[in-house]
């Protein structure tokens, strides 16, 4: 099903919570399917010692991929044209992320009707951990 243009307006908004209390498990889990096994994401000695961080903390494309969910259960699997987005916290283990997207514009391009979009996600203490844009085509 594809949203349709006379459905949203300017200044909308689609609020969800992506994740409650992020768990280790699920960063070792993404570690598995991305094959991205940087120690910051699993190693806690590491993390401390080495990189100086209080612990380990979630893949950046792993929030990125949470974050997109809000974005598929809007606008339907298929129909993201664009999706970028800026990582301006970490996310920790523990972590409730909730996602937040702003309709910005509804316009044609190449003959289709698309909607512009701003995201944020946020952590439970109100700060964002990802902002960013996207667009994805609609019915007329």
């Amino acid at each position: 099903m594809t949203l349709s243009a006379a459905e949203l307006t300017i200044g909308e908004t689609r609020t969800a919570v992506l994740v409650e209390d992020l768990k280790r498990t699920q960063l070792v889990q993404y570690a598995g399917a991305s094959g991205d096994y940087n120690p910051l994401h699993h190693d806690e000695l590491y993390t401390r010692e080495v990189a100086g961080y209080p612990g380990v903390f979630a893949h950046g494309m792993l929030t990125m991929g949470i974050t997109a969910t809000l974005l598929t259960d809007w606008v339907g699997d298929g129909n993201l044209t664009r999706y970028g987005v800026r990582f301006v916290n970490q996310v920790w283990p523990g972590d409730t992320l909730t996602g937040s997207a702003e309709v910005t514009a509804i316009r044609e391009e190449d003959g289709e009707h698309v909607v512009d979009l701003a995201i944020t996600t946020t952590n439970q203490h109100g700060a964002a951990v990802v902002t960013g844009t996207a667009s994805a085509r609609i019915d007329g």
